[in-house]
């Protein structure tokens, strides 16, 4: 086992000692498992550049103390090659009433050459009700990164939401195979204009935005492709 794979590993089993579970919280733990499906975004973005099936979706399954988590997110342009797919492998346990943490495996499928992540990170509701996801990456190269995003949901109308996003991608060191820049690399932004027509299903128009950033550009720059795009975008999320 090379010495990646080896600090991969510790973050991993680290992480799940982080947080024992007190005794007053065990002693009325609720031992019955629940699981959920979740499709934040699956949806159609047009505009500059190629048009792009997007995806961003996540499960769980356990219960109130110990889950098991999936995360997959994900772009394939129309009639091409898929371009980015990602899939987390995670054990999650809260730390606060608000907030969890997470520890896991990150898989890349795309970009080529593949990658593999451990993961550790923290996910939950922040104040003014915005929701938040802050991971640390620690890939099989020892090339260490980080992606912090929020969104929040703004309940216009009974049924109608507004939903602002952003994403900020951090690379802590450079990764030519995969065209990753040292510094921050991407940036994204989305507000989404969502009808609920039950709580579990809304589907959504909006806009989209992506700038990659210093070196990362220059790599894109070299191999011909933009730096920013702007699309519409329509979709639906769900969950059940």
């Amino acid at each position: 086992m090379t010495r990646s794979y080896k600090a991969i590993a510790a973050v991993v089993l680290a992480a799940a000692h982080l947080v024992p579970v007190s005794e007053a919280r065990a002693a009325d733990m609720d031992d019955a498992i629940y699981w959920h499906v979740q499709a934040e975004q699956l949806e159609y973005r047009a505009g500059d550049g190629d048009d792009v099936v997007a995806w961003d979706a996540n499960a769980w399954i356990g219960n109130d103390d110990h889950r098991l988590a999936f995360k997959s997110e994900g772009e394939n342009p129309v009639g091409k090659r898929l371009e980015k797919a990602e899939l987390q492998f995670l054990y999650r346990r809260p730390v606060s009433t608000f907030f969890d943490v997470n520890a896991g495996i990150r898989h890349d499928l795309r970009p080529d050459p593949d990658r593999t992540y451990g993961v550790i990170g923290l996910q939950g509701l922040a104040k003014q009700f915005v929701e938040t996801d802050a991971n640390l990456f620690l890939s099989e190269t020892g090339d260490l990164s980080a992606r912090l995003e929020a969104e929040v949901d703004w309940r216009l109308t009974q049924r109608l939401i507004l939903q602002p996003t952003a994403e900020i991608n951090v690379a802590f060191s450079e990764d030519r195979r995969i065209h990753s820049g040292a510094g921050i690399n991407t940036v994204e932004a989305g507000l989404r204009l969502k009808y609920e027509i039950r709580r579990e299903f809304a589907p959504y128009v909006g806009l989209h935005y992506e700038r990659k950033v210093g070196a990362t550009a220059n790599f894109a720059r070299n191999e011909g492709e933009d730096t920013d795009s702007l699309r519409f975008v329509a979709g639906v999320s769900f969950w059940f």
